[in-house]
């Protein structure tokens, strides 16, 4: 999976439009469409805004690892629990 289109999930996963995600990282709206179908790459400075925005590495934004992080503040631990639960589930589903 490309950049673009890791970009593209996130964002539609937050709820955001293109507009939404422009405004919060300082650039234009077609900008955000250019990286979203692979015309252009963001600068270091704005890739970092990125993972920020999302709450993932620059190294999973860049395809260079599968780990995706999720922020689980706010949740009990027997919440954390359960998260790890059904990940677990949907790991052994794909093997």
């Amino acid at each position: 999976m490309n950049f673009g289109v890791r970009l593209k999930i996130l964002r539609k996963n937050k709820h955001l439009t293109q507009q939404q995600l422009a405004d919060r990282l300082g650039v234009a709206k077609s900008v955000v469409s250019y990286y979203e179908t692979g015309d252009r790459f963001p600068s270091y400075d704005v890739l970092i805004k990125i993972a920020r925005t999302f709450h993932v590495t620059t190294d999973y934004l860049l395809g260079m690892e599968r780990t995706h992080m999720l922020n689980l503040s706010g949740l009990t631990e027997e919440d954390i629990a359960v998260v790890e639960t059904v990940a677990d589930a949907l790991r052994k589903k794909q093997s």
